[in-house]
């Protein structure tokens, strides 16, 4: 990629062409004036993260990646935690939210810098910056809030919001504290822009009201020129909500959802999402996702694009290591690797969503089938067993006799129960 240096910094002059293409741009207040910006030199930049839950997910996934192209390109990237904003709520379509406690909020406020910090580059020639808007809020008194800040807002312009129009038009309306929610994020925007000469603010679609607060308030209180840019929000080809279900998080903290969980969420992509996601959630560049691209239309059966996709992204967000472990269990629950490799906690991941049985030592494997709901019956899992279909931890069961010993609680939990190459269970050691 071409790009041009100013005081020794390359700063990449096609960043807006490259965004465009992994479909991270939906819209720009001023596309023009925003190329030629970021072409000239380097761009201070921000995305903001409200601690609304102890975990990000995957939609702040999307700006986290946005923000690590943008630094790599050259630019200055600031990541804001609302701890403040946090404490009040972005307004949701339909009721109000409830309001968290403030120890909560610092909690997961904490909680959501760590994480940021793993994505982008902290301590390089071009460190990324992390602050907390509660630092220049928590001293502001109600009447310079309103004397300095809210005079700048016009209460049409305000009510015009769609979200805020929505609420209005709602049984429950909206309150007076998520009305001010706009103002908030405005007044970031002008804080960052008088701290660090911030010029651009980036979010999702959906946010795209309260970035042109931003905007709007450096043009009308210190007569600045800056961007919004906004992220597309993420949808599966279907039509469907993107998430490992209807409404449902992909959640980056290994506690909310297992590196296991993570991995089989990306490799399961349909061949019809993947090579957008492929372009949109990983670094890998055109002619690698030109060639993947391939794959999916002449060796669907591969799912190369898939394998890719989950291992790029698992990798970014959980490490090498954990995805390794990711990918032998999954390799391993079908027969394909040794479930005795697994760690205990990738073992516990591994087995959480399948049928499951209690059971103790030399409880028989009929019984294990019967009562993890593999076989339909004991006469069902005799013919089974009897035929030679039915596995322990990928070992082929002896015969209707036998029974779980204590070397088959693998980790001294779970043994893994297969009947044919795909259907599973696991009997669980009681106690």
């Amino acid at each position: 990629m071409d790009g041009v240096r100013v005081d020794g910094v390359r700063v990449d002059g096609d960043i807006i062409d490259e965004l465009t293409w992994r479909g991270l741009v939906s819209q720009t207040t001023d596309d023009e004036a925003l190329r030629a910006r970021l072409a000239s030199g380097p761009v201070t930049l921000y995305a903001g993260f409200d601690p609304t839950a102890p975990s990000l997910h995957h939609g702040h996934l999307v700006q986290l990646v946005l923000l690590r192209h943008l630094q790599q390109a050259g630019h200055h990237v600031i990541a804001l935690v609302g701890g403040a904003t946090g404490l009040i709520g972005d307004p949701r379509p339909t009721s109000e939210r409830t309001l968290n406690t403030r120890d909560v909020v610092a909690e997961w406020t904490d909680r959501l810098g760590r994480q940021i910090s793993r994505f982008l580059d902290v301590e390089g020639d071009n460190p990324a910056r992390l602050v907390n808007n509660l630092e220049w809020t928590a001293g502001l008194s109600a009447i310079d809030f309103l004397r300095d800040v809210g005079k700048h807002y016009r209460l049409g312009t305000m009510l015009a919001k769609d979200i805020v129009a929505r609420r209005l038009a709602s049984d429950e309306g909206i309150s007076f504290t998520e009305f001010s929610y706009q103002i908030l994020q405005g007044m970031d925007f002008l804080e960052l822009y008088r701290r660090h000469g911030c010029e651009l603010q980036t979010g999702g679609s959906d946010q795209w009201g309260n970035l042109l607060s931003g905007v709007e308030l450096v043009r009308k209180a210190d007569q600045g020129r800056v961007f919004a840019l906004t992220t597309p929000l993420i949808t599966k080809a279907d039509g469907t909500k993107f998430g490992k279900s209807e409404g449902g998080a992909v959640w980056l903290d290994a506690t909310m959802m297992s590196p296991y969980a993570f991995y089989q969420f990306w490799i399961n992509a349909a061949d019809d999402d993947v090579i957008g996601w492929l372009k949109t959630f990983t670094f890998r560049s055109r002619e690698e996702i030109a060639a993947l691209e391939v794959a999916v239309s002449e060796r669907p059966f591969a799912r190369e694009a898939q394998r890719a996709l989950a291992y790029d992204v698992t990798a970014l967000v959980h490490g090498p290591v954990a995805t390794d472990q990711a990918i032998l269990a999954s390799d391993a629950l079908f027969g394909r690797g040794d479930l005795s490799d697994l760690a205990a906690d990738t073992l516990d991941a591994a087995v959480a969503s399948l049928p499951a049985a209690d059971a103790v030592v030399g409880t028989p494997v009929i019984d294990a089938l019967v009562a993890s709901g593999l076989v339909d019956g004991r006469n069902a899992a005799r013919r089974a067993l009897g035929e030679g279909g039915i596995y322990v931890n990928n070992v082929k069961a002896a015969g209707a006799d036998a029974v779980l010993g204590s070397d088959d609680f693998l980790q001294g939990r779970h043994a893994v129960l297969r009947r044919g190459k795909r259907v599973l269970a696991v009997a669980t050691l009681a106690g």
